[in-house]
């Protein structure tokens, strides 16, 4: 995989403002981002997500953004007006939300809906966008395109919903794909698949991934390169097969919390934090 980076983020800090005062959800994360599987793991709150929706712009109302870079190819992210934005989300970097059934607009069919976002990109007619949205369909390996494709959102499983998905934002050819927790709604045997289904989709298609979950054991057999966060903050930065051989204390408490399958049926234990993992 190449190392030039896709996307370089300095210094992120996004703050909400509440009724109860200012919340500091992320604090100074940076990484540079290339052709790679990058994991952002953590527990709720870290932070994770929050980063992931800054890269697109998609930080709510009440939440201010600073950060000293934001850099993707010749394109600064902080400065995009609404119209340029709409030149890069979906077209250039895409993401997958957690829940289908909250994404996917219930009184479309599936196949209208892919067809929108692949002719919002791209000027072709009716029936080269049907042609290629079927062909994205087999591509996620569901079986019927043609009845899926003719399908409404509630006739299909959370699965095939979440293939849906990744069928969709990716047609238009993103070179980032941002999939936040895109299997923690799912069954384990429905969650492998889904993951196979897009690490071959990234390798074929030589793009960058930020796989944003919680679950240190899937991102440590999918990724690369993986994030810690704790408080906002990026606590370690560690390759993914590496993952055993963390240092930072939060992170190896998290994988001591995991359960193991040698015969053990002790309790799990529970991660005791300190106040200095949260200091920047």
């Amino acid at each position: 995989m190449s190392n030039e980076p896709l996307l370089s983020v300095k210094n992120l800090a996004i703050t909400f403002s509440t009724p109860k005062g200012p919340v500091n959800a992320v604090r100074g994360v940076s990484f540079d981002l290339g052709r790679e599987r990058l994991g952002i793991v953590g527990e709720s709150g870290s932070g994770k997500s929050q980063t992931g929706r800054a890269i697109l712009g998609l930080t709510a109302p009440n939440g201010k953004i600073t950060a000293d870079q934001m850099q993707f190819h010749d394109l600064d992210l902080r400065n995009l007006t609404p119209r340029a934005w709409r030149k890069v989300r979906g077209a250039r970097i895409s993401m997958i939300m957690q829940d289908p059934k909250y994404s996917l607009n219930p009184v479309m069919t599936i196949g209208d809906q892919i067809i929108e976002a692949y002719r919002e990109h791209h000027k072709v007619n009716a029936k080269e966008a049907k042609r290629r949205a079927i062909e994205m369909l087999e591509s996620v390996k569901i079986r019927d395109p043609e009845r899926v494709f003719n399908a409404y959102p509630h006739e299909v499983s959370g699965g095939m919903g979440q293939r849906v998905m990744i069928a969709m934002m990716l047609i238009p050819d993103p070179e980032i794909l941002i999939a936040d927790e895109p299997t923690s709604a799912l069954d384990v045997t429905v969650q492998l698949q889904v993951m196979a289904i897009l690490d071959d989709l990234v390798r074929e298609r030589g793009m960058a991934l930020v796989f944003i979950s919680h679950d240190l054991q899937l991102v440590s057999s999918f990724c690369d390169r993986v994030l810690v966060m704790y408080q906002g903050l990026v606590v370690e930065e560690i390759r993914a097969s590496e993952l055993d051989q963390a240092k930072h204390p939060y992170t190896k408490g998290l994988l001591n919390c995991l359960p193991k399958m040698d015969g053990n049926h002790a309790e799990l234990p529970v991660l005791t934090r300190e106040a200095s993992w949260a200091e920047a």
